[in-house]
């Protein structure tokens, strides 16, 4: 991968330039999917990467501006960043008896709004539906 502020080749899998340090790839702030440097949006969830602007901050440093090196541009890019996640674990108790009893359309209905309520609560706390498995 080519570095857009110094031009310098990196490994395939690198997340930052191994000369300047500048970001290469950008996870998104919600769904944590690598995006390519300078994406406005994220591939995945489309939300609005900060990044696509702060990369073509950064691409105004390339020929014709001040230079990659001189200017300040890398000051307003992404930085990597750790995070500690929480996963959440819930059990339907009673699930099964439940749906054996039940029409199969009455059950996903019943599974679609408890996804429903349960996404719009986790969403309310900042939390992000990674994927539903099971019931």
């Amino acid at each position: 991968m080519i570095c857009s502020n110094c031009a310098t080749e990196n490994r395939a899998d690198a997340k930052f330039c191994m000369e300047c340090g500048t970001t290469l790839a950008a996870g998104c702030p919600s769904c944590g999917t690598i995006n390519p440097p300078g994406a406005k949006f994220c591939s995945e969830c489309a939300t609005r990467l900060d990044g696509g602007r702060a990369a073509a901050a950064g691409a105004a440093g390339a020929p014709g501006g001040t230079g990659p090196r001189g200017s300040d541009a890398r000051s307003d890019q992404a930085t990597a960043e750790r995070r500690l996640v929480s996963v959440l674990f819930a059990d339907l108790v009673g699930f099964t008896p439940f749906a054996e009893e039940k029409d199969a359309e009455d059950v996903r209905e019943v599974l679609t709004r408890y996804f429903d309520i349960a996404r719009d609560v986790i969403g309310r706390y900042g939390g992000t539906v990674e994927k539903f498995i099971g019931d």
